[in-house]
């Protein structure tokens, strides 16, 4: 909106919208398995380079329909439903520290050693999977993660917050939401999506939905 204003004074206002949010399948990349990862923003997907546990919280590998995942122990009912679930084995989060997975949206290669399991306590597990996608471009919290473990940038977003290096080139980011999620349909990467209202930042002069993301300074 052109304000000039720091983020801080710029964001005095959120407004409630409804999005799709998505529980994506992340591949283990030494087995025939899946970490399971539930996130509001789609967009982000395509920046991700880590997934974030926390580290005292109880994980499950289970076993449903004949596909093996991984996520909170005590989310398998909230994530599954009335799907039959045999649960495999236990662990604490940070037995799973530096698991490595496969990139999701190969788009962009990263310029250092990416995609494994970081550790952090800002994980809950009051909603989504106890598995947070981390893109440490966008959010402090994953800022944070990615310094602690040296993690790439990746940041396929101009400062118009728009889309550079992605099939989405152009697009708004916020927008590009729903092309995100059939990508992540087509291609067998979503384990399902369901449409919520939350609250969400808002330029409280122009009313546009806030992105933000790390910038060199």
């Amino acid at each position: 909106c052109g304000t000039g204003l720091a983020s801080h004074e710029v964001a005095q206002g959120y407004e409630e919208i409804s999005t799709k949010t998505v529980t994506v399948k992340f591949k283990k990349s030494d087995e025939d398995a899946y970490f399971l990862a539930w996130t509001t923003t789609p967009w982000t997907l395509p920046s991700n380079v880590a997934l974030t546990v926390n580290p005292q919280v109880t994980y499950a590998k289970v076993k449903a329909e004949d596909t093996v995942y991984y996520l909170a122990k005590n989310l398998i009912a909230n994530v599954f439903g009335d799907t039959p679930v045999e649960i495999l084995e236990e662990y604490k989060g940070q037995d799973m520290e530096y698991w490595e997975y496969d990139q999701l949206l190969p788009f962009i290669k990263p310029d250092k050693k990416a995609f494994f399991i970081t550790v952090a306590d800002y994980v809950t597990i009051e909603d989504g999977t106890g598995i947070v996608h981390s893109a440490p471009a966008f959010g402090e919290d994953d800022y944070q993660t990615g310094r602690r473990y040296n993690l790439p940038m990746i940041k396929p977003v101009d400062e118009e917050g728009k889309f550079t290096d992605t099939p989405w080139k152009g697009t708004f980011v916020i927008d590009a939401d729903p092309d995100v999620l059939h990508y992540l349909k087509d291609h067998g990467l979503m384990f399902k999506s369901q449409k919520m209202k939350h609250n969400y930042p808002h330029c409280w002069r122009c009313h546009t939905p806030l992105i933000y993301y790390a910038h060199p300074s």
